[in-house]
Order: structure tokens, then sequence, then C-alpha cells
């Protein structure tokens, strides 16, 4: 199943081989987030959407099992973890 979900599955019984395309199915979603989370920032932060995007997905995936089972609980923690990193 190429959805982000369908990606999480295989990710969550250990196809390490789904996380490049999972990552390219969710990319521009999470950008979109970023930007928006940006905005409500100080003028000439040095972070930029992707860096941002970055960031959380180094703390979302370091080493740790996949929890979500689906897209949208993927979203809710990638932005909760944008928030807190700014």
């Amino acid at each position: 199943n190429e959805s982000p979900t369908g990606f999480l599955n295989a990710l969550k019984d250990g196809q390490a081989d789904a996380l490049e395309p999972f990552v390219l199915c969710v990319m521009s979603e999470l950008r979109r987030r970023a930007r928006s989370l940006l905005l409500n920032e100080r003028s000439g932060h040095t972070l930029q959407p992707t860096g941002l995007v970055n960031e959380a997905f180094v703390r979302l995936f370091n080493g740790k099992p996949v929890p979500w089972a689906h897209s949208s609980e993927f979203f809710a923690s990638a932005s909760r973890e944008m928030r807190h990193i700014l």
C-alpha cells in the first residue's frame, strides 16, 4: 500500500526499506505544517521549514520503534515535535 499509513505499517513490521518512500510521501505535508508553525515565530528565525522537518524526523525515528498505526497519528506527533523544537 503506497499511502502514508501503508508505509507506517511496513515500518512497524520491520521493513526498513519503507522509510525512504514514507519520507517522500509525507514531506510536502510536513513542510506545509512547518511553514505554518514558523509564521507564528519571531521574524528572522534561523530555522527553515525543511530544517525543522528534518530535526523532527531525527527525534521521531532515532532508533525508536514506530508507534503510529495511522498517518493522522504520525502527523499529529510530527506537528507536536516541531512545536517542541521551536
